[in-house]
């Protein structure tokens, strides 16, 4: 597979997690012999399509040196900010220096370290032969309620069209950081990437991933993590 622009990854990495009920961030939760954002990583440092990835962490960030990848080549630090959204506006402000703005952007997150290698080789192609960005996302297959203040159903949502956003997502350099920013400035904190393009009546493309591209967010995740990367042969 070839592209005429260079593909880099932003790992927001500053997070710390509070569900997860540890006084460790979550991405630094062991699964077997290696950290939730090691195994995030790889996928990204080992794959020959991506030129380079930044890792947004907290300052002064203890854990972070402890990993065998940190001084891997291709990674480049940046500081993380208060939400997601900056710290990703924060890597997209690095690579600027870098990238060209038609260069393509992955955002993943931290605690997914599930992806599948075919996974973000399919976004690549999707992304490419439309040209316009695309996100990773699964049907939404159970039946949706939406609740009242007291936790009481309010009504059966018609689950039609809707899908769970996974990550990554995909975008240009400067369309990316266009729309954040954007977002910013209007008092927007953005949860995802595609957010901040629709808030600029774009419409990003959806490409169907795999559900084992789980984030990790409660403890019980991490067995199931375990399972899904030793189903993948990724566990050493």
């Amino acid at each position: 597979m070839s592209t005429k622009e260079n593909i880099w990854a932003i790992i927001p990495a500053a997070g710390i997690g509070t569900r997860m009920k540890s006084e460790t961030p979550k991405q630094y939760l062991k699964i077997q012999n290696k950290c939730v954002l090691e195994y995030t990583l790889e996928r990204f440092c080992f794959n020959p399509l991506i030129e380079g990835v930044v890792v947004a962490l907290a300052e002064e960030d203890p854990y972070w040196p402890k990993l065998s990848i940190s001084n891997h080549e291709k990674i480049m630090i940046v500081n993380g900010g208060v939400e997601r959204c900056h710290s990703v506006l924060n890597g997209l402000k690095t690579l600027a220096n870098k990238a060209k703005a038609a260069d393509w952007v992955m955002v993943h997150d931290a605690a997914r370290p599930c992806l599948r290698e075919d996974d973000i080789e399919t976004l690549i192609k999707k992304v490419n032969e439309k040209g316009t960005g695309g996100i990773l996302a699964v049907p939404v297959r159970d039946t949706m309620k939406r609740v009242d203040s007291a936790n009481c159903v309010s009504e059966t949502v018609d689950r039609t069209g809707l899908w769970h956003a996974l990550t990554p997502q995909m975008f240009r350099l400067a369309e990316l950081t266009l729309a954040i920013e954007n977002a910013l400035d209007n008092g927007i904190q953005v949860t995802d990437e595609a957010q901040a393009l629709e808030l600029l009546n774009t419409q990003p493309q959806i490409v169907e991933g795999h559900p084992d591209n789980i984030k990790i967010t409660h403890p019980e995740d991490l067995l199931l993590a375990d399972l899904f990367l030793s189903q993948q042969g990724k566990l050493s």
